[in-house]
């Protein structure tokens, strides 16, 4: 999929204040400092799309995208924000729960995770969540260029080990790099797939 016009749309505080649910839709959403940004301007092919912050958990807002006036690219808050009140953790919390249960045009979410670690709780945490809402997702393990390529087999193979202690099969996976743009082409051919069975229903 060749990635013509992409435009910031809306930032909104809920999930009824989105946009008119008649395209395709596709969220973003990981850990704090996964380079979800930088991943959403890789993607896009525009580098301020999405605002990069050297401070975790700046969005704290559903932001929507327009990409080729066809589809949406979805911002969503992160989890695992540290420095912030539990009353403000959990609204954030009930407002991602809301949009990826309520939204009705949203086809997959693209769970962001971080090549460089181990398996880590919180993410793990999360997609087990997911499932017990019945959301389509897939993975993204990001920032591949800060590894040693046998670090980032490594640490892909030993999180998919884990999340199939709970789940019976893995999603479908990606290796990115916002730097090199590895995975690039491969996510962008993916989103392009689902829209055409989008435009089926």
């Amino acid at each position: 999929m060749k990635i013509k016009q992409a435009a910031y749309v809306i930032s909104s505080p809920s999930v009824d204040k989105t946009p008119k649910p008649d395209k395709p839709e596709y969220a973003f959403i990981g850990r704090s400092n996964v380079g979800k940004s930088s991943l959403i301007n890789m993607l896009s092919g525009r580098e301020s799309l999405a605002k990069i912050s050297s401070s975790p958990g700046k969005t704290k807002l559903i932001n929507h995208f327009i990409i080729n006036n066809e589809w949406y690219l979805v911002d969503l808050p992160g989890y695992g924000y540290a420095k912030i009140s539990q009353s403000s953790r959990r609204r954030w919390e009930q407002m991602i729960e809301g949009y990826i249960r309520k939204r009705e045009n949203l086809v997959c979410l693209f769970v962001l995770i971080d090549s460089r670690h181990e398996p880590q709780k919180i993410d793990l945490e999360f997609i087990d969540q997911l499932g017990e809402w019945e959301a389509p997702f897939v993975l993204v393990f990001t920032k591949s260029d800060k590894n040693k390529p046998g670090a980032t087999v490594r640490n892909v193979g030993n999180f998919i080990n884990a999340m199939k202690e709970k789940w019976e099969e893995a999603p479908p996976y990606f290796v990115s790099s916002a730097n090199d743009k590895t995975g690039r082409d491969s996510l962008l051919d993916y989103i392009g797939g689902l829209n055409k069975s989008f435009r089926k229903l």
